[in-house]
């Protein structure tokens, strides 16, 4: 039997270098508004970025897709939804998962807790460290769907000038 996966191969299409990672900060619709500019990384799989060229370091997903993300203080990803379940798990700092329609309910997660949000549900999550954080999520599915935003943050990236154009990517207006 051959060697299929030599070293070559694998650090070629299995490994994402921490230190080769890209980023962009058009990630999504809400990531150039105040008080939710932050750095995403695709590390394996597409997941839901609203950015056709934030390609990820490891092409291959396989029922789930795994980003980084870093953050300044207060600052995270504003209320929206999946139809697919999202899991966080916060790396450094103290993060602040809040769910509901609009955002009613909250916890705090500190350094490798993980709360797995359920599909469908309005979630927004915010570091409230002093400093900078990461945090790393996990998506269900080989292909995730696009985000569904609540109405309140489309309203915001419109008067900032943004949209999703047709195909659910950032566009500026």
């Amino acid at each position: 039997m051959s060697d299929v996966w030599g070293k070559k191969k694998m650090e070629r299409e299995r490994i994402a270098r921490f230190s080769k990672l890209k980023t962009d900060p058009r990630f999504f619709l809400d990531s150039m508004l105040p008080g939710h500019e932050r750095l995403n990384f695709n590390v394996i799989g597409t997941g839901v970025s609203e950015n056709p060229e934030a390609k990820p370091a490891i092409d291959y997903a396989m029922d789930f897709n795994l980003t980084y993300m870093k953050a300044a203080p207060g600052k995270g990803p504003s209320l929206h939804s999946h139809d697919h379940v999202e899991v966080f798990i916060p790396m450094t700092g103290k993060w602040s998962v809040t769910w509901g329609n609009n955002g009613e309910h909250e916890v705090i997660l500190e350094p490798f807790d993980v709360i797995s949000v359920p599909i469908g549900e309005m979630r927004a999550i915010k570091n409230i460290s002093d400093e900078e954080a990461w945090h790393l999520t996990i998506l269900g599915g080989t292909k995730p769907s696009r985000v569904e935003w609540h109405e309140q943050v489309i309203k915001k990236a419109e008067k900032a000038g943004f949209k999703l154009d047709e195909n659910g990517n950032v566009k500026k207006i």
